[in-house]
Formats: structure tokens, C-alpha cells, sequence
């Protein structure tokens, strides 16, 4: 029998489930979120959803993987035979694979931007060069293969030598990179008003929809609900204490957060740039506000470099869901599975790339496909996932194996039990609905 991968120890667990963690969704989606909704006030709404929401989840997801010590869909199969509770590893695998298809062309998109970036060859209208590389044919598909290589290429190499030795080395560089360009960018005249923007709440801007999304932005962040926590869990060795390597994992989290928004609000508030740019911010707003500062090409490069390596981190974390699946349920060598899974992945990835620009005619109910790759798994799948997670462990699974996971069979005390069983059956699956189906109205 073949011993079964695993990570070495607390570092290397913490730094893989926090790359998976810590991805664009960090880096790109709370700056400007957070910049639309209040800044100070969005950041408070949603250090307390990290905490009453994510950090359940992430534990019973946790938990799940490491009781199993089998891929996100067996997991159930074991832990609950002959029942259908294995369509939540089906969905996880099913999001991860279709988050995959567009992730990896925003993950093109940031190698483009690096190359543009240390080659200094940013046009002055920052929207007409991305609109005009996004629609383009075959660059972006380059890119978008290159992406996909690079994060293959780690999987292939299995959980320790691969993915955990990856991550020992990508995570302190991105937070080496995004303190650089904190410090450049609390040092530009008149940043202090960025910083007081981010740090200080104005509830008066704050409305229900800031609060679902908040909501939304901590369940996302954490990878949660797509089988990723699940799968690293099956990684996590029996002596290692969950509770604390979840919550470090979660104070990274919220820990980048908030350097990205340190790292963008002051130089956005010093250079005349309004905060709540929207989507466009890391490809549109932020490379025009690059181009104003002195040695704006070196930390253009710097950025973008970022948002590749948090691209990376959490890519192979999705990737890890599907081909762990292979492996064990397919009985495909590990080399073989990555492939397969690559090449799927990047067929489906040409829809979405091409559906932005040669091929318009790629749409489905109103939407463009990478839009609705997006959409079906951000407001469908993982909230669905979630939900379902929430309520096998709060209702169906029996309680003392997830006590026995959380304390290491009674070795540990984890004093939030009753707190952590509360939110679990109550209060998560309660505020996961009002999320997905605020979602799916605000679709409509």
C-alpha cells in the first residue's frame, strides 16, 4: 500500500491553505469593494464575517479531510456511506474546475501585465490597452497557457515537494512585495487620507447590500465550499492542532487584505484617484496611477507580480481538488492526471478567454462564458457547497468525530466548542442563504 502524501508540518500547512486563501480575491476584489462600500466600515463588517462564518467552515471543512484522509468526494463516501451527502465533494470538484477555466486567463492577464511592466511599455490610456489585449486571439491564450504550466508544473510534483515547497517560497515573497508597496505608498504626499479612509468607519455609507457583501467576500476569500480545505485537510498530519493552524490561516487572510487596501487607498488618495475605480482597478485604474509615480515601472512590476504569485497560490489549491480526485478515484498516475485535468481545463479556458473578444457570440443567458463561469460558480456552487458543509457537520455528521478532530481525541482543548457547534448549526447557514439568494436576485 502506497503511504498517502502529506504536509511536514504546522509551516507548510499554514503556508499552502493560506496561499489557497489568499488569491486575487485579496489583492484585487477587496481594495476596490472595500473602496465602494466605506472603506473602514466595509473592513470592520467583514473582519466579523471572517470570524462567525469562515472560520466555522474552514474547520469543519478541515475536519471532514482529515477524519476521511481522502479527496473532497470519498470524504463523504466514507464518513457517510450509502447516502447522497458525496454530491457536496461532486460540487466542490465540479467549482474548482470551473473556477479554473477563468481564473487561469486572469492569471495570463498578470503575466502580460509584468512583461508590459518591466519592459515599460504602458499605453497612456490604460483601458484601451487592456480592452485591447483581453479581445485580442492568441496572446491571450499564450499567457493563459503559460499560467497554467507554471501551476501544473507544481502539482505534477506532488503535496510536500510541490505544492507545500511552493508555498514555503511564494507566501514570504508576495508579503515582501506587498510591504514594499505599502511603504511606497504610505510615503506619497498626502497618503495619510488613504489610510484614514481604510482605517476609519463611516457607517453612513455603509448599506444591507455592503453587508452581503462583505459577507460574501469573506466566504470567497477563504476558499471555502469548493473542496480545496477539504482536500488539504486530508493532508494535515493527526498530531497538529486545526483550531490554530485555521485561525493563523485566517489572520493571514484578513492580514493581506488589508495591505492590499494599505497598499493601494494612500496612493490612490495622494494621486488624485478615486478608491472605488471597481474591477478595473489592478488592470485599468492602478497601472495609470503607476505611470504618475517616480520609479513607477519598478513597482508596476512589483505589483503585478503579486497578483500573479496570489493567482498561483490559489490555483493550485484548485487544481490539487480535481487531480487528488483522479489519482484516487480514477487511479491515474499523478503525471497523467495533471495533464488530463490541464488540458481540460485549458479547453474550457479558450471558451472564456475567446468569449471576451474574437468570438462575442460565446454568450449564454445574457451572459459573456467567462461571465458565466464566474457567476455559476461565485454565486451558485460555493455557497451551495457551504451551506451543505455547514449542514452536514452542525446536523448530520456525529458530533464526537468532529470533537475528536478539533481536539486531537480529547489531547487538546478547544475551548470555543459550544460557540463553534452554535454558529455551525445556526447562525452559517442562516447568513450562506441570505448570500445566495441575495445573489441570485441581485441577478435578475
Amino acid at each position: 500500500m502506497t503511504t498517502r502524501d502529506s504536509f511536514s508540518g504546522r509551516f507548510g500547512i499554514i503556508a499552502a491553505a493560506a496561499g489557497s486563501a489568499i488569491g486575487l480575491g485579496n489583492i484585487w476584489r477587496f481594495p476596490y469593494v472595500c473602496g465602494q462600500n466605506g472603506g473602514g466600515a466595509f473592513l470592520l463588517v467583514y473582519l466579523i464575517c471572517i470570524v462567525l462564518m469562515g472560520l466555522p467552515i474552514m474547520l469543519s471543512e478541515f475536519s471532514i479531510g482529515r477524519k476521511a484522509q481522502s479527496n473532497a468526494y470519498r470524504a463523504f463516501k466514507i464518513l457517510s456511506p450509502k447516502s447522497p451527502w458525496y454530491l457536496i465533494g461532486v460540487m466542490g470538484i465540479i467549482a474548482a474546475f470551473t473556477i479554473m477555466s477563468f481564473y487561469s486567463a486572469v492569471g495570463g492577464w498578470t503575466i502580460e501585465y509584468i512583461v508590459r511592466s518591466a519592459t515599460n511599455s504602458m499605453s497612456d490610456n490604460p483601458a484601451a490597452q487592456f480592452e485591447g489585449f483581453i479581445s485580442g486571439s492568441y496572446k491571450p491564450l499564450a499567457y493563459q497557457l503559460a499560467f497554467l504550466a507554471l501551476s501544473f508544473g507544481i502539482v505534477m510534483m506532488g503535496v510536500r515537494k510541490g505544492i507545500e515547497s511552493s508555498s514555503k517560497i511564494l507566501m514570504p515573497l508576495l508579503l515582501i512585495l506587498l510591504i514594499i508597496l505599502c511603504i511606497r505608498s504610505v510615503t506619497l504626499p498626502g497618503a495619510v487620507e488613504g489610510l484614514k479612509f481604510l482605517l476609519k468607519p463611516d457607517f453612513s455609507k455603509l448599506t444591507g447590500n455592503s453587508v452581503l457583501l462583505a459577507m460574501g467576500q469573506a466566504f470567497f476569500s477563504l476558499s471555502l465550499g469548493m473542496g480545496c480545505m477539504i482536500t488539504y485537510g486530508s493532508y494535515i498530519k493527526r498530531e497538529e492542532d486545526l483550531t490554530s493552524s485555521a485561525g493563523m490561516i485566517a489572520g493571514a487572510d484578513v492580514f493581506i487584505a488589508l495591505l492590499a487596501g494599505i497598499a493601494v487607498f494612500p496612493a490612490a488618495a495622494s494621486l488624485g484617484i478615486e478608491p472605488d475605480s471597481g474591477p478595473g482597478l489592478a488592470f485599468i485604474t492602478l497601472p495609470g496611477m503607476f505611470q504618475q509615480m517616480a520609479g513607477g515601472m519598478i513597482f508596476s512590476s512589483f505589483f503585478f507580480i503579486l497578483l500573479c504569485i496570489a493567482a498561483l497560490t490559489s490555483s493550485i489549491s484548485l487544481i490539487e481538488v480535481v487531480v487528488s480526485f483522479c489519482v484516487e478515484e480514477m487511479r491515474i498516475r499523478r503525471g497523467y492526471a495533471t495533464a488530463l485535468v490541464a488540458g481540460c481545463i485549458f479547453l474550457l479556458g479558450i471558451l472564456c478567454s475567446l468569449s471576451l473578444g474574437i468570438v462575442p457570440g460565446l454568450n449564454l443567458f445574457g451572459m459573456s462564458f467567462f461571465d458565466l463561469m464566474d457567476f455559476s460558480s461565485s454565486n451558485i456552487l460555493l455557497p451551495l457547497g457551504g451551506l451543505f458543509i455547514a449542514i452536514y457537520v452542525g446536523w448530520v455528521l456525529k458530533k464526537l468525530i468532529t470533537v475528536k478532530e478539533l481536539t486531537n481525541d480529547g489531547s487538546l482543548k478547544f475551548v470555543g466548542l459550544r460557540i463553534f457547534y452554535f454558529l455551525i448549526k445556526y447562525i452559517v447557514p442562516v447568513a450562506i442563504m441570505v448570500v445566495f439568494i441575495s445573489g441570485l436576485l441581485r441577478s435578475t
